[in-house]
């Protein structure tokens, strides 16, 4: 597969919290769009877990909406 090398750095936390932003920042590409579960490669639970953390985290101005 075209994703296999990015599934294995990426790292699934058992907790996902909004503030931490080095680990929100994997999971989105330059453009600050939100990764598809296809290309991280976890699970669907998680993936919105994860989407759930991004939206707020932008909406606290932690993470941006549209990348520069």
């Amino acid at each position: 597969m075209a994703y296999q090398a990015e599934r294995e750095e990426i790292e699934i936390k058992k907790f996902i919290d909004y503030k931490d932003v080095v680990y929100l920042k994997q999971f989105t590409n330059s453009h600050a769009k939100i990764l598809s579960k296809k290309r991280t490669g976890i699970p669907a639970t998680k993936q919105r877990d994860i989407a759930q953390a991004i939206k707020r985290a932008r909406f606290m101005a932690l993470l941006p909406y549209v990348a520069a």
